[in-house]
């Protein structure tokens, strides 16, 4: 394995809607219901894939007016949905870097709001390709997304892991000939890159 893929939010970065949402209605409840039927997952992937975020919320607005300004605050106060980087993977990404692996990104992400984390976290710096969903208008797990990234920079599906919390995205990737891993913490995840796939770092 010469090559490890990783996505960021959940994986590399705690990115939740609750960070935000918990402290603007006082409840995890209240928001565990506004994110379930009001701004739902599948509407944040539009974003994802390249819609913009005006666009989006205007929409959403339009369709929920009563929630105006609980919508508009998913983009205006978007950073309060980050709480710092999940604990153990910046080390893990060093240390793969440091041993000569290729380390990369694959993202569903916004192109509007990635760059506030790009910028806020040093650990981007160390990857030596990324490739944002919302840039290419392309999501995952639609194998067209793993290809740009194995196109781009020119690597090889057998030599390449995928690293992702997402079971369906972590499927896409084996669909295109990728090793997979579903991420849950970084002490298991370094336990399956060396006992699993022999990797030394």
């Amino acid at each position: 394995m010469k090559n490890i893929v990783f996505d960021f939010g959940g994986v590399l970065v705690d990115w939740n809607p609750h960070h935000l949402y918990d402290k603007y209605f006082g409840s995890w409840e209240k928001a565990e219901w506004f994110l379930n039927n009001i701004c739902l997952y599948s509407w944040n992937l539009q974003m994802d894939g390249g819609k913009p975020f005006a666009e989006g919320v205007a929409e959403l607005q339009a369709e929920h007016p009563e929630w105006s300004e609980a919508i508009a605050i998913y983009h205006t106060r978007w950073i309060e949905m980050m709480n710092g980087e999940i604990e153990g993977m910046a080390s893990v990404i060093r240390r793969l870097k440091m041993a000569g692996y290729g380390v990369y990104g694959l993202t569903n992400w916004s192109a509007e709001t990635f760059p506030m984390v790009r910028d806020t976290y040093p650990v981007f710096q160390e990857f030596d390709g990324i490739v944002v969903s919302g840039e290419e208008h392309l999501l995952k797990p639609d194998e067209a997304i793993y290809k740009c990234l194995l196109e781009r920079y020119d690597l090889q599906a057998e030599e390449s892991l995928f690293v992702d919390d997402n079971a369906d995205n972590v499927a896409g990737a084996r669909n295109v000939g990728m090793k997979a891993i579903r991420f849950t913490s970084a002490e298991e995840l370094e336990r399956e890159l060396k006992d699993v796939f022999g990797l030394q770092f």
